[in-house]
């Protein structure tokens, strides 16, 4: 059990690029948020194939989803002694776990999203109190329980004296805008990596396009990028979330990709990547001067190298300008809302996921 005292906590998270875990050891005792320590488990292929396949509609979904929780919570308490050990800190220092959870559907549209995970378990194999459940009560509330990680972009990076964005580039992207003060707003903009990843798998046999060699390799049709900017959900004002029910393979094959060269359809997704976040800054957050990138994209140099080229004149770098690795950001970012949920204090925005008003986020589960 954690010293009642504590304020470290973990954070855990599998996004939908389903490469694995990220684990953060954060410590919010003093005036600026530290990371301790940070570890990385990968998923195997059975766990990335069972998440995949969880992600369509399919049969059996009951016993393989929750087959597939069991699993993911093994891992993830791996993940968390693992790092704890990486640490050097006992499980009695830490207030608790906050776990997203692996998401296989994300239907606000419907009223409900999914993130895999038995908290409960995942107590019983760490020793620690478990936050989880997460997007729930934002839905509940009217919202669409996404992007959650803006709370704690606002909570780290904002700054009084210049005009902000923070992206993070994961499966999804997603952009917060940080103005000097009055409102904080954000959303999801689209394809991060995880069309990217999926056409590399598809065609150079390996799970990512590396540093985007592939992609600056190839020539961007504009006939294809302007039909891929065409989806409605591009042009759709926020409040919205997104998610691999929506851009998939069968969305990217109707627009006749077979026909061209791969590495010519790899630069046009690398370019929509860029492009749908310049486009959402220039439209939705105007004024900013700086863009922090985070996540798995923030080491994509071809992806960079187009939205610094989209984004001027606005200035982009990684969130590491700012002192947090990109890497960690996410998993930093549950951490944060384990915490803000044991406090009692709300973890979502409104004018960001669209509920009703703030509110606590996360099921609690005692060690």
């Amino acid at each position: 059990m954690a010293a009642s005292g504590s304020d470290l906590h973990v954070g855990l998270m599998s996004g939908t690029s389903l490469d694995g875990v990220d684990a953060a050891l954060v410590d919010f005792s003093g005036d600026a948020i530290r990371l301790v320590a940070s570890h990385h488990v990968s998923y195997g292929d059975p766990i990335r194939s069972a998440a995949l396949a969880l992600s369509a509609p399919g049969d059996d979904e009951i016993h393989r989803a929750a087959a597939l929780a069991n699993d993911l919570s093994r891992l993830y308490a791996r993940a968390a002694g693992e790092l704890l050990e990486r640490a050097g800190v006992r499980r009695a220092d830490v207030a608790a776990i906050g776990c997203h959870g692996q998401t296989v559907r994300h239907r606000p549209d419907s009223g409900y999203t999914v993130q895999l995970v038995n908290a409960a378990l995942l107590a019983e194999l760490s020793g620690l109190r478990v936050v989880a459940d997460f997007r729930s009560r934002d839905l509940a509330a009217g919202g669409q329980g996404a992007p959650l990680v803006p709370a704690f972009h606002a909570a780290v990076f904002r700054s009084p004296d210049a005009h902000r964005a923070v992206v993070n580039i994961g499966g999804i992207a997603n952009i917060t805008d940080l103005p000097t003060t009055g409102r904080v707003r954000g959303f999801d903009t689209g394809p991060g990596n995880m069309l990217l990843d999926m056409w590399a798998g598809a065609h150079i046999g390996a799970r990512f396009d590396r540093g985007g060699a592939w992609a600056a390799s190839g020539k961007v049709e504009s006939a294809l990028l302007e039909a891929l900017l065409a989806d409605p959900y591009f042009a759709a004002p926020p409040p919205k979330s997104t998610g691999r029910e929506r851009f998939n393979r069968e969305w990217l094959d109707r627009h006749e990709v077979a026909k061209r060269r791969p590495e010519d359809v790899q630069a046009a997704l690398a370019e929509l990547t860029a492009r749908s976040i310049a486009d959402a800054a220039r439209l939705h957050c105007p004024g900013i001067a700086e863009i922090y990138v985070c996540g798995g994209g923030a080491r994509n140099g071809d992806v960079m190298a187009r939205l610094t080229r989209l984004a001027a004149p606005a200035r982009v770098a990684t969130t590491a300008a700012l002192g947090i690795d990109p890497e960690w950001v996410e998993s930093m970012a549950f951490a944060w809302l384990a915490r803000q949920a044991i406090l009692g204090l709300p973890g979502n925005l409104a004018d960001v996921t669209g509920a009703r008003g703030p509110r606590i986020l996360g099921a609690i589960y005692p060690a």
